[in-house]
């Protein structure tokens, strides 16, 4: 007899298997395994399918990040009716919110949350101790119709205006006589965008009737941090402080057409006190950094001047002016700044003092380290005939003095000229210090160091060759040859 074992349809023989019989069946039965494994794959695949869609749809309708809590309290624009959607205007909303941060002064303030999206608004004003965080995906938007910019009286400083007589249009961001306020961003490239396209435009054609207004615009404040943001396309100057103190402008991004973007500064303190500078990009239609303290007479009469500024590690690029300047309006003084860690590429010139009879006041105590240019025409400028004043009513006599600059660690490639201190008999430049320097030039002429009207010193080894204005001295700060030729000038402009 021979046993059999039965496990489900199929029997095996312990002793010796059919064979053509169990082959077929066994063929058969993996044929409906295998249908069913396809069938449970496949359903499965869907199952897998439909909960990633349903995961993706859910986490799009995820609110938007929740921003870290800087103030006691937290609001978000859209509690106040914002909509991000680029068409909708939102000066109510913005107005709404500040107005309701401005009565918690006492309690530390508040803290203005604007989401992802974007803004468009007409100029609003900040109060104080207030943060305005944006998300990095957020975008302020200004309204490009001037109707909706507000008129403001001419800045003190500068007398009846500063492109036109009278009144000056407001900035899109504004705020006076305020203490502790924040700009900044949660994570990075959270913007404020002045589409200064259609300002520019009606600037060149001549269809203004008044002063540009700035993009943002502090003034008579204390206490004041903007830092991680974009700022770009402003309409006038990007950002102006005005007559503050306490400042930080930390890791910002500034920008601006290369050309057709009149006057897009990118940072303008202005008769500011304690400030710093630091960590930023900036590739705009004008200077990079312009420091000034007011326009002939009337800043002479406002008399507040920029003092302890430090400005550093920074990235410039100006095709159309420099990438850091002091002046030209400095008729209330400008002294005690340090720039350090500074690249200037690309441009037109990298560091300029301007200034002219008529401003009076003053530039010295100004220290520049570690510059390097890259690629630009004229690396260092000092000019004194740049004049341009507000009204006839200048004085000519009131003759500013440059005094006390140092350039120590000055290096470059591909450089025109890497100096030109163009001073004169009335407004000489006195007490300038080169240590440090070696510039690659793109000219093999022989005063591509120029100067007229300077006296100073060269301390150690500098390239390209000094102008004979300069005493000349050792690495050790012994005298080697004094300079009698302090008022030989070897400007040369045409190249």
């Amino acid at each position: 007899m021979v046993e059999t074992a039965s496990f489900g349809r199929f029997h095996f023989n312990h002793h010796r298997p059919d064979l053509k019989r169990w082959f077929p069946a066994f063929l058969s039965s993996h044929r409906t395994l295998f249908t069913i494994l396809w069938i449970v794959a496949f359903a499965s695949v869907f199952v897998w399918q439909r909960n990633i869609v349903e995961e993706l749809l859910t986490f799009r309708r995820v609110p938007a990040r929740q921003l870290p809590r800087l103030r006691p309290a937290v609001y978000n624009l859209t509690d106040f009716g914002g909509v991000g959607d680029g068409v909708t205007v939102n000066t109510e909303a913005f107005e709404r919110a500040i107005s309701a941060i401005s009565k918690l002064g006492k309690n530390g303030g508040g803290q203005l949350n604007v989401p992802a999206g974007n803004w468009l608004t007409a100029p609003f004003n900040l109060t104080s101790h207030m943060t305005l965080f944006l998300d990095q995906d957020a975008v302020i938007l200004g309204i490009q119709d001037e109707k909706y910019w507000p008129l403001m009286p001419p800045l003190p400083s500068y007398g009846y205006g500063r492109e036109h007589r009278g009144a000056r249009y407001g900035s899109l961001i504004h705020g006076q006589n305020l203490k502790d306020v924040v700009i900044t961003v949660y994570g990075h490239n959270g913007t404020i965008n002045g589409q200064g396209q259609t300002w520019w435009k009606k600037y060149k054609q001549k269809l203004l009737n008044h002063t540009r207004g700035p993009l943002v615009q502090i003034m008579w404040s204390s206490d004041i941090v903007i830092s991680n943001i974009t700022l770009r396309d402003s309409p006038f100057w990007t950002l102006h402080p005005y007559d503050c103190k306490n400042i930080t402008i930390k890791n910002l991004t500034i920008l601006a057409p290369l050309y057709e973007a009149p006057n897009t500064d990118g940072i303008d303190p202005d008769s500011c006190e304690d400030m710093v500078i630091e960590d930023c990009y900036i590739s705009v239609g004008d200077d990079g950094i312009a420091i000034k303290s007011g326009w002939d007479q009337y800043g002479v009469a406002y008399g507040r001047p920029s003092v302890n500024i430090l400005i550093r590690n920074l990235v410039t690029r100006s095709i159309v002016s420099a990438g850091v300047s002091i002046g030209s309006e400095m008729s209330g003084g400008v002294s005690n700044v340090t720039v350090e860690n500074l690249l200037v590429w690309n441009s037109r010139r990298a560091v300029r003092i301007k200034t002219s009879p008529g401003r009076g006041g003053y530039v010295r105590n100004i220290n520049y380290r570690n510059v390097t240019f890259d690629n630009v025409r004229v690396g260092i400028v000092i000019k004194t005939d740049y004049n341009e004043h507000p009204d006839d009513g200048f004085d000519p006599k009131a003759l500013p003095i440059l005094e006390d600059i140092s350039f120590n660690g000055v290096h470059g490639q591909q450089v025109r000229v890497p100096v030109r201190i163009h001073g004169s008999e009335e407004i000489p430049v006195k007490n300038v210090t080169f240590r440090d320097m070696s510039v690659g030039t793109t000219y093999k002429k022989k005063h591509i160091f120029q100067c007229a009207y300077i006296e100073g010193r060269v301390i150690g080894t500098v390239f390209p060759a000094p102008c004979d204005n300069l005493d000349r001295y050792d690495e050790q700060g012994r005298l080697v040859k004094r300079s009698n030729s302090q008022n030989v000038t070897d400007i040369d402009y045409d190249f």
